[in-house]
């Protein structure tokens, strides 16, 4: 027996950062969307715990205790007493690396995926719990839609929205670290007042209203200048996707995947079309969003 699940990947809509805490975290306002990139996250019965995986960059995704679907795994069979003895199978395709919580939503995946296997019948506010003590973006995963995280990002408040929004995603050559973008944030913030970081109402409107010229006005992502900074061809792509006329242009999370709303499907493409020729970027991908979280996959 085996059980999948699918997870989304994610973009921010918006991102305002607060200052370092003394915790080393940072408080956030994160406006995340669900974006139909999908991981599959396999778990198998098996002699001791496990992970491969296969797909785009598979790599360089780590298969030892590192990798959050593991992780998921060992925190759920420790609060139910049972041991993580499951091969756990992750086919990628939310880009590695790149601002998109592909690795969160392996942890996601893996958690609901044992939840299944093992019966444990665990409440999604227990699942939740876990999922924040595996990372900011883990809840995200599990609950998909739209949301606005505050806290460290964990603590979520569902957001409704109206309509599609299209999206472009360009990957970039190289991955960037999260941790070395906030480093690089706090080392541009030296010195300068912080405010308190607070979501846009005129934002949260947009994606009622299902307004992707509403929405494009106000996207935003306090981290952007850190990823310029750290990877300053990021700023070619961004322009690119200007020029090729995206609504809106920013990098996704902590980058280095850049983000281009369009107004729908087919000026998506021709986004799309011109990025991939515009030599600025290693791969792109148009998704639409918002997506469910993480949903068992049936007969799978």
């Amino acid at each position: 027996m085996s059980v999948t699940v699918r997870v989304p990947a994610k973009v921010n809509v918006q991102l305002a950062v607060g200052a370092a805490r003394p915790d080393g975290f940072h408080d956030l306002a994160n406006v995340f969307l669900a974006v139909g990139l999908y991981d599959e996250v396999t778990v198998t019965p098996a002699d001791e715990l496990r992970v491969t995986c296969t797909g785009p960059d598979a790599d360089q995704v780590p298969l030892d205790r590192t990798n959050l679907a593991a992780r998921a795994a060992e925190a759920l069979a420790e609060r139910y007493g049972r041991t993580p003895a499951v091969h756990i199978h992750i086919a990628k395709d939310i880009p590695v690396a790149g601002g998109m919580a592909g690795g969160s939503a392996d942890g996601a995946g893996a958690l609901v995926a044992c939840d299944a296997l093992w019966g444990t019948g665990a409440s999604r506010e227990e699942l939740l719990d876990i999922c924040a003590e595996l990372g900011s973006d883990v809840p995200f995963s599990l609950v998909g839609g739209a949301a606005l995280g505050t806290g460290r990002g964990e603590k979520l408040r569902p957001l409704e929205v109206d309509g599609t929004f299209h999206w472009v995603f360009a990957m970039a050559d190289r991955g960037l670290s999260t941790p070395a973008v906030f480093r690089e944030f706090d080392r541009l913030g030296e010195g300068v007042d912080i405010p308190a970081p607070v979501a846009s109402q005129e934002l949260l409107d947009a994606l009622a209203k299902g307004d992707p010229d509403a929405l494009a006005a106000t996207v935003s992502n306090d981290l952007e200048p850190a990823a310029l900074s750290l990877f300053p061809g990021l700023a070619d792509t961004l322009a690119a996707g200007r020029a090729a006329g995206a609504l809106a242009a920013l990098v996704s999370g902590s980058g280095p995947t850049t983000a281009f709303l369009a107004r729908e499907a087919d000026s998506a493409a021709k986004v799309a079309e011109t990025l991939r020729a515009s030599g600025t970027c290693r791969t792109v991908r148009t998704a639409a969003g918002p997506a469910p979280g993480a949903t068992v996959v049936p007969g799978a």
